[in-house]
């Protein structure tokens, strides 16, 4: 297993559950570790547990939408140990109701916590990374953000928004070896009370997620990877792009339809503008097919 010595860690929402797991994981294998939550007394006992067992830690109490406060915890990392290589965004909340029941305001405070939480800690320890030409960030995602789940429409917006914000942030970290990957737990915790079976629960402990994070913050980190975990399995989600078709009009489209979402030779692209270099690629063809089309027909004529 990866060994993390002289590596700094802040884990989010760590005073219980999988942040718990995951900070008693780092401190296992060697980090210094933040133990992040809006807990005081929960991040303090995180931390007595990860020196109790040999580690060393110190908690903090913050939310992470709280800018200000999540500045103040890097500064603190960085005056009692001088670096920061290691962020996991695992703070979370849920307000689960279905859309049309929801409010804008519970709609606000998932999107809040999950991405602009995870935004914020995230630009927090960016600058320093950079400077130190390493960095190693963790998203926590979800299957409700992949692929959906009723009730969660605003969950799962911020999970797969935080997709789109590992890809980006991946990008432009790669020349400062900053790898940036996303975590897609199942895991019992106070979450997930009352949605489980007791046998369930005890299938989908916390521990079980967390030993696929060395994986994603050790020095062979891949970058842009979606790990999904739980129960002790482990597989990798993709963002895909069909080979697709040139269609013209909305007519072809109707008519290409299977064309177009046809799996066959779909991939995964290295940056956003591959789709476009694809249409544009698609488009010329097409426009050189008339061409020699109409070349034909008035050669027949």
């Amino acid at each position: 297993m990866t060994k993390l010595e002289g590596r700094v860690a802040i884990v989010t929402g760590a005073g219980g559950g999988l942040g718990r797991s995951h900070a008693m994981l780092l401190g296992h294998l060697g980090a210094r570790v933040v133990v992040n939550d809006t807990n005081v007394a929960a991040a303090e006992a995180v931390s007595h547990e990860i020196a109790a067992a040999g580690g060393s830690a110190m908690p903090f109490a913050a939310s992470v939408t709280d800018e200000p406060l999540i500045d103040a915890m890097v500064a603190s990392a960085m005056q009692a140990w001088g670096r920061v290589d290691i962020l996991v965004n695992n703070a979370g909340i849920l307000r689960d109701r279905s859309f049309a029941k929801m409010t804008m305001t519970e709609f606000r405070e998932v999107v809040d916590v999950h991405l602009m939480g995870s935004a914020i800690c995230t630009k927090a320890v960016w600058a320093i990374m950079r400077a130190q030409s390493y960095g190693r960030v963790v998203m926590t995602t979800s299957s409700s953000g992949l692929f959906g789940s009723f009730g969660q429409a605003n969950y799962g917006a911020a999970k797969m928004a935080l997709v789109g914000l590992m890809q980006t942030l991946a990008l432009e970290g790669e020349k400062y070896d900053i790898r940036v990957n996303c975590l897609a737990p199942t895991a019992s915790t106070a979450m997930t009370d009352g949605i489980l079976s007791p046998e369930a629960s005890d299938l989908f402990s916390p521990g079980l997620v967390s030993q696929g994070l060395p994986a994603l913050v050790g020095e062979a980190a891949p970058t842009r990877a979606i790990l999904c975990a739980g129960a002790g399995h482990f597989a990798r989600a993709y963002v895909t792009l069909t080979h697709g078709a040139f269609a013209g009009d909305a007519v072809g489209v109707a008519e290409r339809w299977d064309a177009i979402g046809a799996r066959e030779g779909d991939g995964v692209p290295t940056y956003g503008l591959a789709q476009m270099e694809r249409e544009l690629s698609s488009a010329r063809e097409a426009e050189d097919a008339w061409d020699d089309a109409a070349d034909v027909g008035r050669a027949v004529a």
